[in-house]
This record gives structure tokens, sequence and C-alpha cells, in this order.
């Protein structure tokens, strides 16, 4: 039996790379991936960039999918691996906010280089060599952790208004500060963002989310504009003040910003149901007796499902962001809950983002956990089998009793799995008279 040949990107990317230049062509790795290598990180994907120009990457790479023949952007596939490959160009004028009207293919990368958006971006590695090619000083923004456009910022971001999210991702995950020019520019140009399609705008937000430096993310949001622009739901968060005996770390925006600090590689699920469980409390806010949110959780689950439907969120992403924000008050309850009930609730799908999500809510405001304590405690003690049993009895079972099929038989059915999960029916005898007595 042959041994499994393994492939990775950054195998593909040099095997690439060296059959460009056995024909004569340059090529180096260019991108997001010489950025991380130079600092140490594990790269994703490789991009290189070539002179060769686009049917010539075709010739070499026959079996290669063309994602941007205008562009001159093949995609080469080999055994799970994928490499982007584009011919070095220069782009003309930009009529729409995100894509050249026309584009020049070039044999110097230094004019390619000049076309991309940020200097850490737009440094060449030679993967053989380890030599870099750097005409923008990327490297020096780099070691000085700043994010920087290249050339004219306003030119940059009128060129493609995503880069206006982009800039703040990389600021956020890499935790760089953001050029005061390039700055500058985003906040006057931050109303172009709603030129970007939602769905590229929703995958920004989405990645700014669950790469890491989230809170950093969302305070360059709200710097830079872009907050109000896109989620002004977020914004008026802000100054919205909560009762000091649960939250002593401040209003709403606050305590959502130290929610988003401690999440660590979350789902995009968890990382939603966090920036968005309080969304409610702007529009309950009240003072009676002390500060209140009355109905700021069912409140919090209409403008959120609103919300992700406009940046048209896939549904089982924003079904599982409202069932967490539908549940994250009810922990309080826990310990006096019916037995029935604590089974029922650590039963929910995903039970380990509503678990987290509560962790870190405790964590950024009073700090109790008690009731975190309680459900990994009444985890750990219930076996699975306690916790989701076959049910005792069955409609089926109703119906041969001779009860005539309605709404009754739900609630029927709830009472003999209640009783069946509080251990005060073990036999199916005992669950029938419990479902017939009900109806």
């Amino acid at each position: 039996m042959g041994s499994v040949r393994i492939v990775t990107n950054e195998i593909l990317a040099r095997s690439v790379i060296g059959r460009l230049r056995q024909h004569g062509h340059t090529a180096w790795l260019v991108g997001g991936c010489v950025r991380d290598l130079l600092l140490g990180r594990t790269p994703k994907d490789f991009d290189v960039t070539t002179a060769a120009p686009p049917d010539e990457l075709l010739r070499l790479f026959p079996k290669a999918g063309v994602v941007g023949a205008h562009f001159g952007v093949v995609l080469v596939h080999d055994n799970g691996a994928d490499v982007e490959v584009a011919t070095y160009r220069s782009d003309l004028d930009y009529n729409d906010g995100r894509h050249p009207s026309a584009v020049h293919f070039e044999t110097d990368p230094e004019q390619d280089v000049l076309r991309r958006d940020f200097t850490i971006n737009a440094l060449l590695l030679d993967p053989f060599s380890g030599e870099v090619v750097d005409y923008v000083d990327g490297r020096a923004d780099l070691k000085a952790g700043i994010v920087r456009a290249i050339g004219d910022p306003v030119r940059r971001f009128r060129e493609d208004h995503l880069r206006l999210l982009r800039a703040v991702r990389f600021a956020a995950r890499l935790n760089f500060t953001i050029d005061p020019a390039t700055f500058a520019a985003m906040r006057q140009l931050a109303p172009s963002i709603h030129t970007i399609s939602v769905e590229r705008v929703s995958a920004e937000l989405a990645r700014i989310l669950t790469e890491g430096g989230a809170r950093r993310g969302f305070e360059l949001l709200d710097a830079s504009g872009l907050l109000h622009e896109i989620l002004p739901e977020i914004e008026a968060m802000k100054r919205v003040e909560q009762p000091p005996e649960f939250h002593p770390e401040g209003d709403v925006w606050t305590h959502t910003l130290i929610m988003l600090d401690g999440l660590r590689e979350p789902s995009l699920e968890l990382a939603l149901g966090v920036l968005l469980h309080d969304v409610g409390k702007p529009a309950t806010f009240r003072v009676a007796d002390r500060i209140r949110f009355d109905g700021h959780v069912e409140k919090g689950v209409e403008i959120a499902r609103q919300l992700l439907n406009r940046l048209r969120f896939p549904g089982a992403v924003i079904e599982q962001v409202e069932a967490l924000i539908a549940n994250h008050m009810r922990f309080k309850d826990l310990p006096n809950m019916r037995e029935s009930k604590v089974k029922r609730f650590l039963r929910m799908a995903r039970f380990e983002e509503h678990l987290e999500l509560h962790r870190q809510d405790c964590l950024s405001s009073h700090g109790n956990l008690a009731n975190y304590e309680f459900a990994q405690r009444k985890l750990r003690e219930v076996p699975p089998d306690e916790l989701r049993p076959t049910p005792l009895v069955t409609g089926h079972d109703l119906i041969a009793a001779g009860c005539r099929p309605g709404p009754a038989f739900a609630a029927a059915l709830r009472e003999a799995e209640d009783a069946q999960l509080e251990g005060r029916v073990t036999t199916k005898e005992e669950a029938l008279k419990v479902a017939l007595e009900k109806i």
C-alpha cells in the first residue's frame, strides 16, 4: 500500500514558485503569509505573485481554476492544498469603491506592490533564500507595530472601501496601532462602507470578532466612526448606566467590551452572543427603586434578529445567537429550578456556549461564579442517559390508551417526562398514568 502524499499550502506555494522560476519567470510569496512569517506566526494561506502572464499560468498549471480572469489570478490545487497565483499588475481607476475598472499586467514587482492596501501586507519573500524585498518600508512598520496605508491613504480607501474594515481587523488581531494619517482617512471615509455588500461587511465583522483582539477591534470601529455606520445598535450601549451593585464596571458598552476581551478563539455564534446579549438594555432602561431593564432579554432577541438579518448572517447562526440571548439571564434561577427544569436547561443545544457566555458575563461584572459552578457540578454529576433519557411514554401510547390526538398531548408528554427526569416515575405504566392524569 503506497504512502499518502500530504501537501500543505506552504509546500505547494514553494513548488509553484519553483516551477515558475524554472520557466524563466520571477515569483515571490506575497501578502499576509509574508507578514505572518516575519512575525513568527503560522499563516493559513499562501499567495504567490509572478511576472508570468495569465495565459502562461494556465499553460504551466493546466488544472488550475480561474479565480479572476480579468485580474490574472488562478487557484492551483494539489491534494487538498490551494495557492492563489497572480500576475503582477497595476490597477486603473476604481469606479465602484471595490474593483478597478481595468488592470495592466506588469513585469516589475514594485508596480504590483504599490497597488496593495497596507505596507505590512506588501512584502515579497523568497521562500528558498529567505530574501525579503520591501518597496514600502513594510518591515519597519512590522517592527514598530503600525498599520499604514501605502501612499495616499484617502486614495487607498477610495479604491476599495472594504479596506476600512481590514485596517481595523489587522490592528486588532496583531495589536498594532493605526498610522494617524491612515486613521484620519478612515474617519473621513467611514460613511463609504455602505457601498460594500453587506455580506462582505459581515465577513469582516465575523473575523474581527473571532480572530483575536475583538475588544480592540470594536474600540477602533467606534473611534473611526465605522461602528456608527454599521452597528448603531451597539453604539447605543454607550453611556447606558447599570446598577452599580451588579455592574461596578460601568455602562453597557464597557461591560460588553470587557466580555469581548475575555473571549479566546470563540465560535462566531458565541462572539455574536456576547456582543448582543445586552443589546436590548438601551431601549428598556428605566429608573425605579434602582436602574432596571425590564424585558431587555425579549427586546434583545428582537433587535439581534433584525440586526443579524440585515447583515445577512446565516439562519443557523441567527438561531443560536437568539438562543444565547434568550437564555443568558436564566442562570440566576438555576439553583432554585425543579430537577426536571435543570436537566432541560443543561441539555440545550451547544450548552457549552451558554455556559461560557454566562462565565464571561459574571467575570466582567460582579465576579460571582456560583451559578456557573452549580451548572458545572450538575454536568459532572448527572450521567448523559439521565440528562436525555429515552421517554417512557410516547404519543402512540396515549393513542393506544384511547386518547384522541390534540393540543393536550404535548403538555401531557412533558408532564410525564418531567416526572421521569425527577425520578418520580421509573416505568412505562407509571409515566402513562401521569400523562393520562394531565390530559
